[in-house]
């Protein structure tokens, strides 16, 4: 993975993200149906992600329980359903496979960059870990059980309400735009 690029993408994917979300605003078609579905899928990125803020201490310690029994970046899997969810939602292809390409082009680097992070944080820790857990998808199997203890203060300290906000305003945004059409 080519660090200066990985560097890049991690200091642009907010700015860039918000280009692609533009884009969204202009050439979603919402249904009912697909709001339905869609809504359905970025709800489940929605809790995933707030699961995983709950059992995360940043910098603190190597996260494993929880949904980091399952994937060692469930913050990052469950943006990409809030995204693919979305996308379903707006009804437009072309931004669904933007976000698909968006996502590979910036957060893949940034989980690879982040991963050497805390190789070098965590040592031989995350080395058994990463051995054992996904990059990205699950493969049903559990590191050490996916017992993890989720806490709402943590969820607060790691500002994820945030991720819930977006959503909910995402959602009357498609609404909106339906009543109008």
């Amino acid at each position: 993975m080519n660090k200066a690029y990985a560097a890049w993408a991690a200091r642009r994917r907010v700015a860039l993200g918000f280009g692609l979300g533009a884009a969204y605003l202009v050439l979603c078609q919402p249904s009912p149906r697909l709001l339905a579905v869609g809504g359905g899928v970025a709800l489940t990125g929605v809790l995933l992600r707030a699961w995983a803020a709950g059992c995360l201490e940043k910098n603190q310690s190597l996260a494993t329980g929880g949904p980091y029994a399952l994937t060692r970046n469930p913050l990052y899997l469950g943006s990409f359903l809030i995204g693919a969810g979305f996308a379903i939602a707006g009804g437009s292809w072309i931004v669904g496979l933007a976000f698909v390409v968006f996502f590979l082009l910036i957060y893949w680097p940034v989980m690879h960059r982040e991963e050497e992070s805390l190789r070098t944080q965590f040592g031989e820790d995350y080395n058994r870990y990463a051995e054992q857990v996904p990059l990205f998808f699950p493969t049903g199997k559990h590191f050490g059980g996916v017992k993890g203890s989720f806490r709402l203060g943590q969820y607060r300290k790691n500002r994820e309400y945030q991720a819930a906000l977006g959503f909910a305003a995402g959602l009357i945004f498609l609404a909106l735009k339906m009543s109008l059409k």
